[in-house]
């Protein structure tokens, strides 16, 4: 397997698949591939008839004083697990190709994006929408491969491909945990051994989250002031949202009265880290 580096390369490739009348997966990743990343990889190779995996750290979803320098870059390691696992197309853009100098249109996101991450990244799902939209393009894939963990993000992207008519599908997969829950994320290797206990507090305030729902509570403040006790006792630094929501349009559901989703974030140390749980 050779990289794909330039549109030209990608372009030949889709021009074939194209004529071949294959049916293509994406699955857009930034790359320090874990289990997570490579259970979307496996769900594309089982279901499409040729996959292409991207990554890219992109910069413009990250903030000034985000950790986009610190972010970690393992290309030689992904492309050992994914040929590994029979993957046989890895587009590796720079970020020249993807921003050239005089580049200056980007995607407003839908209004789910304006909460949650929206309010204390507000940047974030801009630089996301983007570039996701153009590795759509790019690649001319059918399906697209993407975790729960990132649940805001696949609500952004689904109303996106709505609202622009995108012929592609969305296909969410299930979040991947470790033995013990914690949801498998790049970030988590950040994690000393005590922060990599305390950020259990997480998945277990989530369980106790569907475990209230499931003996009949129904208050939506009741709930939301139990999770943040919980993180806090926890040891969590600080929290920037806990919420029970809508699972399509994340606003606040005070009342609870059929599917919802609980999402957490928080910091333990100075890692910041998201989870969320579907109920229901």
């Amino acid at each position: 397997m050779t990289p794909i580096r330039t549109l030209e390369a990608l372009h030949e490739l889709a021009d074939g698949f194209q004529r071949a009348n294959e049916t293509v997966g994406i699955v857009p990743t930034m790359g320090a591939l874990h289990d997570g990343h490579l259970s979307l990889v496996r769900q594309s190779l089982d279901e499409t008839g040729e996959t292409i995996v991207t990554i890219f750290v992109n910069p413009s979803q990250f903030a000034p004083e985000e950790d986009l320098q610190r972010y970690p870059r393992t290309l030689d390691a992904d492309l050992e697990k994914l040929s590994a696992m029979g993957v046989k197309h890895v587009f590796v853009p720079e970020s020249a190709l993807m921003y050239p100098p005089n580049f200056s249109t980007s995607i407003v996101p839908a209004k789910v994006a304006t909460k949650l991450e929206g309010e204390f990244r507000p940047t974030h799902f801009a630089g996301v929408a983007t570039v996701v939209l153009k590795l759509f393009n790019m690649t001319r894939a059918d399906v697209a491969f993407f975790g729960q963990k990132d649940y805001q993000q696949v609500c952004v992207i689904q109303a996106m491909v709505e609202d622009f008519n995108v012929p592609i599908e969305v296909r969410v997969c299930p979040i991947i945990r470790e033995a013990d829950g914690l949801a498998m994320s790049s970030r988590n290797r950040y994690l000393d051994a005590e922060q990599r206990k305390t950020a259990l507090v997480l998945y277990r305030t989530l369980n106790h989250v569907r475990e209230l729902i499931s003996s009949g509570q129904n208050d939506g403040f009741e709930i939301v002031t139990e999770m943040r006790q919980l993180l806090i006792d926890g040891g969590v630094d600080s929290i920037d949202y806990a919420v029970v929501a809508d699972p399509k349009t994340l606003e606040t559901a005070n009342f609870i009265d059929g599917k919802v989703v609980a999402l957490i974030a928080a910091h333990v140390g100075k890692t910041r880290l998201i989870d969320n749980l579907v109920i229901g």
